[in-house]
């Protein structure tokens, strides 16, 4: 049960982001509220895809864990440079 979940949290980001970027369209990036909330819901999906790969075993897990840190520690310098 516990794979549904996470699976469950990385579709569910995959079908906001493709509502809000590209179904509506709409300028979501500009509202703190609404971007606390896409950035939380991104970060459950993307600690899905680590749930995945722990099932994949080891190695697997390593890179995903060490792409996953990279990934965060490039939105957070994203931000300070950018100001978004």
């Amino acid at each position: 049960m516990r794979r549904n979940g996470q699976i469950g949290c990385l579709l569910a980001e995959l079908v906001v982001e493709a509502l809000l970027d590209y179904v509506f369209k709409i300028d979501f990036r500009q509202v703190r509220g609404v971007v606390v909330d896409y950035i939380v819901l991104f970060f459950a999906g993307s600690g899905g895809m680590l749930g995945v790969a722990a099932n994949a075993g080891r190695g697997w897990t390593v890179t995903a864990v060490i792409l996953f840190l990279t990934m965060t520690t490039l939105v957070f310098v994203q931000r300070i440079i950018t100001g978004l």
